[in-house]
């Protein structure tokens, strides 16, 4: 297993280490519950280097990102963001990437497991006159999420995020080192995330933890992470998206810009006019039980019409919810499913909008 710079504080830490898209990731410090609580009420620690980072430039980079991206990356002012999706020519989903617009180009964040197959497909399609780099291995991510992250980053970095809006960046320096310092987060909070050199792991991820102990900072690992993330309906790689699902049946249509061409537009402005046969929903249990990826969704009549992606007991709410892909005409919310829990059958509705408020 490959190892990021932090792995022996998160040892330190008596973190549970498990093998992550081919990493060694803490998964759990304190326990799972507690540290997504910590997270809605005061501020987490994350390390996501494990996360891939690819840098293009050139006179051709533009063209590259518009024509394997879903989004407009031409819309793109240097300092902001937008997430997007890279499709294949089935329309399917070969990952879910934020695009960022620097001064040389763009940095693209793409998700650990699809690093090398991210970066052999864009290198395949190159536009003349761009360079690809991979900085994966270089850079530390660390993430600072929750109510209470913003005045932690304040006084760690010694900068003012007040200006800073969602979805865009800055570039403070920390001793002399341009850190790029961006308001985005995968769990629904306030929140943050830092790209810097790995010489400087472990001394930012000890002055956060320092810094942070008035504002009641914990380390948080994986297992969190996707609670928090499902909590606030963000789709997982892997779980309720992949290279078989469209942006459109994930419902991430307004990431998809018909507009321009890119690879798989002809595949996804059929489908936007013909209509999706299925659609990925949200909803929560009405008899005990717990959703887990790969249960089957049934009607109230036993008809099997999809499969349970992600199931979890929310924390926040202390109850069961879950996602998953069903027939387009039961996708309205209100609508009664069943989830076959192992040998019962326990009875779901489908909601609007995130889990929580």
């Amino acid at each position: 297993m490959k190892q990021t710079p932090l792995t022996a504080k998160h040892r330190a830490l008596g973190a549970k280490m498990i093998d992550y898209a081919g990493f060694e990731m803490p998964v759990q410090y304190t326990g799972l519950v507690e540290e997504h609580l910590t997270v809605r009420s005061a501020v987490g620690i994350f390390d996501l280097t494990h996360m891939g980072e690819f840098e293009l430039a050139g006179s051709g980079a533009l063209a590259t990102v518009n024509s394997l991206c879903t989004n407009d990356a031409s819309q793109l002012q240097v300092g902001e963001i937008q997430y997007s999706c890279l499709t294949n020519e089935r329309g399917g989903i070969i990952d879910d990437i934020l695009v960022y617009r620097t001064e040389q180009g763009f940095l693209l964040v793409v998700n650990a497991a699809n690093t090398a197959k991210d970066y052999a497909w864009i290198e395949q399609n190159l536009k003349p006159d761009t360079q690809l780099a991979d900085r994966s291995n270089e850079l530390t991510l660390i993430a600072i999420q929750g109510p209470k992250s913003a005045p932690l980053v304040e006084e760690v970095l010694s900068v003012s995020v007040a200006d800073l809006k969602n979805y865009t960046f800055m570039e403070p320096e920390y001793k002399g080192v341009q850190v790029l310092l961006s308001r985005t987060g995968y769990t629904g909070e306030d929140g943050f995330e830092l790209y810097f050199p790995n010489e400087f792991a472990e001394e930012l991820w000890d002055a956060f933890l320092t810094h942070g102990e008035k504002y009641g900072v914990k380390p948080v690992g994986l297992g969190a992470r996707d609670t928090l993330r499902l909590e606030a309906r963000m789709p997982l790689y892997g779980n309720d998206i992949d290279e078989h699902t469209t942006p459109l049946e994930a419902g991430l249509g307004r990431f998809v810009k018909l507009h321009k061409e890119f690879v798989g537009r002809d595949v996804l402005l059929k489908q936007k006019e013909e209509g999706v046969q299925r659609k990925l929903v949200a909803f929560t249990m009405i008899d005990k039980g717990i959703p887990r990826q790969g249960y089957p969704l049934l009607t109230l009549d036993g008809e099997e019409i999809g499969a349970v992606t992600s199931g979890t007991h929310s924390p926040s709410l202390d109850h069961p919810i879950g996602m998953g892909y069903v027939r387009v005409d039961l996708a309205q919310p209100g609508t009664e499913i069943q989830v076959q829990i192992r040998k019962k059958l326990a009875k779901a509705k489908i909601i609007k909008g995130r889990f929580l408020a």
